[in-house]
C-alpha cells in the first residue's frame, strides 16, 4: 500500500503547502536527503493568545497540534517529491513545544507527529527524534516540527 493510499484510509487530507514567510526554503532536496524546515499546526487561527503548553492548553490537545504539523510535513514531501512512495524513510524529527518551564510531557506531545508518520509510512516512518520544550514559538505556534528524509533518487 502507497502512503497515498495509507491517507485516503486514514481519512486523512493534506493541507496546502504555504510559502514561506522570509529569506529561507520549506525544503531542500540535497541528493537522497530531504531536509524541511519547521512547521506549525494550521489548527493555529487566532492569534490573539498564544496557547502555552500546560497553561492554556493540555498535552494532550497539544498532540493534536503535532498531528497537524506532520499533515503539513507530509504535504511538503508530496510537493517536493511529486509522490510520497519516494520516501525511503524518515530520518529525524526535531519537536519543539512552547511550554511552561515545569511540563513535563514533550515526548507525548511529540508522539501526535511520530505515530502519524508510522501510520502514512509504515516501517519507513521509524525515526530518531527529540522533543524539547521552547519558551516561546514563531507566530504563536504550541508546536513546530521539521524532519529529515531519506528518498529515492
Amino acid at each position: 500500500m502507497t502512503p497515498e493510499q495509507r491517507l485516503q484510509q486514514l481519512g486523512l487530507v493534506l493541507p496546502t503547502v504555504t510559502a514561506p514567510r522570509g529569506n529561507f526554503d520549506a525544503w531542500v532536496l540535497d541528493g537522497s536527503m530531504l531536509y524541511l524546515s519547521g512547521k506549525g499546526s494550521p489548527l493555529r487561527q487566532d492569534m490573539a493568545a498564544v496557547p502555552k503548553v500546560g497553561r492554556e492548553i493540555s498535552a494532550e490537545e497539544a498532540r493534536k497540534y503535532a498531528h497537524e504539523a506532520g499533515l503539513n510535513l507530509i504535504a511538503t514531501m508530496k510537493v517536493a517529491l511529486g509522490e510520497l512512495s519516494r520516501v525511503r524513510r524518515v530520518v529525524k524529527l526535531l519537536g519543539m513545544v512552547n511550554a511552561t518551564p515545569d511540563f513535563m510531557g514533550h515526548t507525548e506531545v511529540i508522539n501526535g507527529c511520530s505515530d502519524l508518520m508510522v501510520q502514512v509510512f509504515g516501517e519507513a516512518g521509524r525515526h530518531a527524534r527529540s522533543a524539547v520544550g521552547v519558551g516561546s514559538l514563531p507566530r504563536g505556534f504550541a508546536v513546530e516540527i521539521e524532519a529529515i528524509v531519506s528518498v529515492t533518487e
